[in-house]
């Protein structure tokens, strides 16, 4: 049975620790790099929690939801990120669906190949898209900030690359390539996660007692 407050179940850092409402391997492992090595990360998996329905109708209030679940199961300061794809075409679609496009089993793949077939007949002037990430911050006090951050680009013809997750081999950048074909670091310097991260940086580091940020981790 889970009990109402797991951090007993949490190994002990001399880092301070900060709880991930999300289980997603690859959300981790960006967070990981955007975060740095000198905060101890834990996971919905760490936990010992099952995710929360995302029952909201904006990425902001999925953040606000995940953030909460795990705060009040755990206390611990907690990040929570909500993220997907708006294509202009399909009025914002798939959205705050984004995982769940082709059913509720959360398969990227399908997801993808769902994605390139309704949009097959669209020219390129009509594929302009965005990622957009909303990460909700909750301090040891229960107070709430949400920071958003957006990626501008265009849905591909057919997927390329093989870095990164969820529709990242679709979406092309105004270089010409997709988020699939770039290096970590550098995906990590320009992504819409990044770019929400930015803005809630300052606070994360703030709640989990370090005295300043590092500037130039974010910097592009």
């Amino acid at each position: 049975m889970m009990s109402g407050d797991t951090r007993d179940s949490v190994t002990v850092s001399s880092r301070p620790t900060l709880a991930l409402a999300t289980s997603n391997r690859g959300k981790i492992t960006e967070l990981r790099a955007l975060l740095g090595e000198d905060i101890e990360l834990v996971s919905l998996d760490d936990l010992g929690l099952p995710s929360p329905e995302e029952t909201g109708s904006t990425f902001e209030a999925n953040a606000e939801l995940k953030a909460r679940y795990v705060f009040e199961h755990g206390g611990l300061v907690t990040l929570a990120d909500d993220s997907g794809l708006e294509v202009d075409a399909l009025g914002g679609l798939p959205g705050v669906m984004s995982a769940r496009y082709a059913g509720d089993q959360h398969d990227d793949a399908a997801n993808r190949a769902l994605l390139l077939r309704t949009l097959a007949s669209l020219p390129d002037s009509d594929r302009t898209a965005r990622f957009v990430a909303v990460i909700a911050v909750i301090n040891g006090h229960g107070e709430l900030t949400l920071s958003r951050g957006t990626c501008e680009g265009a849905m591909a013809f057919e997927e390329r690359g093989s870095g990164g997750f969820g529709y990242d081999s679709l979406f092309e950048l105004p270089d010409g390539r997709t988020m699939a074909e770039l290096e970590p670091a550098t995906k990590n310097a320009i992504s819409h996660r990044a770019n929400a991260m930015r803005r809630a940086l300052p606070g994360i580091r703030t709640a989990l007692g370090f005295p300043q940020m590092e500037e130039s981790r974010l910097t592009p």
